[in-house]
């Protein structure tokens, strides 16, 4: 038998989903502009014509994209970062939080305040820089892979699933069958891991697929170049185009403007392209992901 619905309810469901849809809106217009905007005339959009529908299609944003070699290399050089420091990561990440779950962990205490130190203080954007040359990772084509290999807040995640999803009884009768700490983890743990793996791999690729100021700081090789500076450098290319159409007024010649403006438009047209070109891995491999990914926002809520 169906439950009636009061006027109170009835109220309250209409609320909650106008909010819903208006946060829906928010959140899903600007991916939306982008796609539009990518095929739409790149006057048209720096003039505000273009909101809610394309106009004068074409794809010369997308052909130039196509022919220009640095965003390939870029591309080529995200998705390595990405896969690489993913797994590299989930390689640390997994046995620092197995470990730190096991209550007979000798001086769990002092490890786990050198763990918790590093998550509140830096030694700063120099030191870093400094540490970063003298071990020799400064502009090498594997740094951004390598670089901030460990998230201490996804190990301690991580631990709180091992702790609350895991039952310690699970452990004692593998030590009785004669089941060491690795055969433990191997065996036991990691298996019953795929959850939290699947959310920590999605937060890894993410971060690393976005990193935009570890690769300015620490590459100056454009062969090294990620996407995210790729669309940086074209960025700047279309912004430094507008101002000098700008500042130039007449004492320009026709030719000179021209190619000023001919480089504006190339850069905006590529603007919109790249980012949807950009964010399209992100898009399609989550989901894949999305159930793992909901119960991994539930780790450590419930324990039993």
């Amino acid at each position: 038998m169906a439950i009636k619905e009061t006027f109170g309810d009835r109220v309250f469901n209409f609320i909650n989903i106008a909010l819903l849809c208006l946060l829906m809106v928010i959140m899903v217009y600007p991916l939306y502009f982008v796609v539009i905007a990518s095929f739409s005339n790149p006057d048209l959009v720096n003039n505000g014509k273009v909101l809610f529908f394309p106009r004068e299609i074409n794809f010369d944003g997308y052909e130039m994209v196509y022919n220009y070699r640095n965003v390939w290399v870029g591309y080529r050089n995200s998705i390595m970062y990405a896969v690489l420091g993913t797994c590299i990561k989930l390689s640390v990440t997994f046995p620092a939080a197995y470990s730190m779950s096991r209550s007979n962990l000798k001086f769990k205490g002092f490890l786990t305040t050198m763990f918790m130190v590093p998550m509140f203080f830096s030694g700063g954007l120099i030191p870093t820089y400094l540490i970063v040359r003298d071990v020799g990772l400064l502009n090498r084509s594997y740094s951004m892979a390598v670089l901030g290999c460990l998230s201490v807040m996804n190990v301690v995640v991580t631990r709180v699933f091992y702790q609350s999803s895991i039952p310690d009884e699970l452990y004692e009768a593998a030590k009785i069958d004669g089941c060491n700490d690795f055969g433990m983890f191997f065996k036991i743990a990691l298996p019953l891991s795929g959850a939290i793996v699947a959310v920590m791999a999605l937060f890894y690729a993410v971060s690393r697929w976005n990193d935009f100021f570890s690769p300015l700081i620490f590459l100056s090789n454009s062969d090294y170049f990620p996407l995210q500076l790729v669309l940086r450098n074209i960025l700047i290319a279309g912004q430094q185009a507008l101002a000098s159409i700008q500042a130039s007024g007449r004492e320009v010649k026709a030719e000179e403007m021209l190619a000023l403006t001919r480089n504006a438009y190339i850069a905006e047209a590529m603007k919109y392209s790249l980012i949807f070109i950009a964010s399209a891995p992100l898009l399609i491999a989550y989901p894949f992901v999305q159930k793992y990914f909901v119960k991994g926002v539930m780790i450590g809520s419930l324990k039993g």
